[in-house]
């Protein structure tokens, strides 16, 4: 099929349908209601990346900003509610302006429009795109200090190496000569932590994978019946990855967009990947792409960590 000229969701799902190991691209578990199901994941006692990447931002802020200095320009990719970027405009010396970039228009709208009333005298400026495919370059707010990207989370595991390294790229050519980059890293560690951190008791990490079925049924003309798929999440240890999967609980037909598609029973559609990237391994990743990994702060656990990148 050609796909000039089709919605990217839609080309995506199709795409991803037709290969042998079905798979769909985690971004588009994200629409209003997955953001808001992932921001109820993060408050969830298995989901240890949230908390413990909390304490590392409420301990290493002043350090951050330091590190910034004043009237910084700030571009969080992936914005998703807005909080933890809080506490480090908390600590900024008067912030010049804020750029929050996430694919979900409806929720970033919202969660933009609320830390403008907080925030009475920053500039905010949101961008409603899949931050991997947004050059932002010159349509950044002007003048001020150095411009800081801001990616906290565990989502640059989501991305292949290839992905790892566009993003980078990009981004440093967005913040240009003299910017820097805090980024969360998720660190490697026991599946035993691992497994149930992406299959919690409770089921809001099933709710948010099947979540993207609903999504299919609504904006594409999708028939997926959710009560014959079930969420697994499994852990991969040849590349040190937990990988979301939705499994087929029998052998179906599914039509979308008036494409059919056959499903086995025990046939997956793997959704999402977290892989645990070492430290040394990611700053020779920011190495080629033109950052210098200057400055690691880490729980007492070595959990997670977050890292200062500068522009070389």
């Amino acid at each position: 099929m050609d796909g000039a000229g089709i919605d990217p969701f839609l080309q995506d799902v199709l795409t991803g349908l037709a290969r042998d190991q079905k798979s769909i691209p985690s971004r588009w578990l994200y629409d209003a209601r997955g953001s808001r199901l992932f921001d109820d994941i993060t408050e969830l006692d298995e989901y240890y990346p949230t908390r413990t990447e909390l304490t590392i931002l409420n301990e290493q802020a002043a350090a951050m900003a330091d590190a910034i200095g004043p009237e910084a320009v700030i571009v969080e990719y992936g914005a998703g509610s807005l909080l933890k970027v809080r506490i480090l405009l908390d600590a900024l010396e008067r912030p010049k302006a804020f750029v929050p970039v996430d694919i979900s228009s409806e929720h970033l709208k919202e969660a933009a429009h609320e830390l403008k009333s907080a925030y009475g005298e920053l500039e905010v400026y949101p961008v409603a795109a899949d931050f991997m495919d947004t050059n932002l370059g010159s349509n950044l707010p002007g003048g001020g200090g150095r411009r800081a990207g801001f990616f906290p989370g565990s989502t640059m595991g989501n991305l292949l190496d290839r992905d790892i390294d566009s993003f980078l790229r990009t981004t440093r050519e967005d913040l240009g000569e003299g910017a820097c980059f805090i980024i969360g890293l998720d660190q490697p560690k026991s599946p035993d932590i691992l497994v149930p951190a992406y299959d919690d008791a409770k089921g809001v990490t099933a709710e948010f994978n099947l979540n993207l079925l609903r999504r299919i049924n609504r904006e594409l003309d999708g028939n997926f019946d959710l009560e014959s798929f079930k969420h697994e999440a499994r852990w991969n240890d040849a590349v040190s990855r937990i990988e979301m999967h939705l499994r087929s609980l029998k052998a179906q037909t599914v039509e979308v967009a008036g494409q059919t598609f056959k499903f086995e029973k025990g046939e997956t559609i793997h959704t999402e990947n977290s892989r645990k990237i070492a430290l040394d391994r990611f700053a020779e990743m920011a190495e080629s792409a033109g950052w210098e990994l200057t400055r690691k702060w880490t729980d007492e656990n070595g959990l997670f960590a977050v890292v200062l990148l500068e522009a070389r």
